[in-house]
């Protein structure tokens, strides 16, 4: 079996690369200056989905922004990885939008959300294997297969 691979600089500066650019297009995005095209009864209502999801959005993308800074700063000798797996945990994700609100959202708008949800959903998942050092975890299959095969050489 391969032995595990584990985070390298090279990983976290392409990763906070594509964070940076997410986080831009999202303040792009979320400039409350003439972005609602919608008017009339429903014009509260989208204001207030649109900051709802835009607080959301940089909250998400400041998050996996703060822990990639964290593993950085790891990796220049700035913090030990006592300190890192102390201080550097990614906070769980914001809670998930409500289609509702979504839905009065434009096409771009939902679809920049998707991506930083599923950036945020990487980044946990190297969080997590990171924390536990990258271990590899057989499947529920495997165990099963393991399972009865240890039981079909006892017989």
């Amino acid at each position: 079996m391969a032995e595990p691979t584990d985070l390298s600089p090279t990983i976290i500066e392409s990763l906070y690369c594509e964070a940076l650019v997410l986080a831009d297009e999202a303040r792009a995005v979320f400039d409350l200056s003439g972005r609602l095209d919608l008017a009339g009864e429903d014009e509260d209502l989208a204001r207030v989905a649109l900051s709802c999801e835009a607080l959301r959005t940089t909250t998400r993308m400041m998050h996996a922004i703060a822990w990639l800074l964290n593993q950085r700063a790891y990796f220049s000798g700035e913090i030990s990885e006592f300190q890192l797996r102390h201080h550097g945990r990614l906070p769980r994700s914001q809670p998930e939008s409500k289609p509702e609100q979504l839905a009065m959202l434009g096409p771009d708008t939902q679809e920049l959300i998707l991506r930083t949800e599923r950036f945020h959903a990487r980044i946990a998942r190297l969080d997590k294997a990171w924390r536990e050092r990258f271990e590899m975890h057989p499947s529920a299959i495997h165990r099963l297969r393991d399972r009865i095969g240890r039981e079909l050489g006892a017989a």
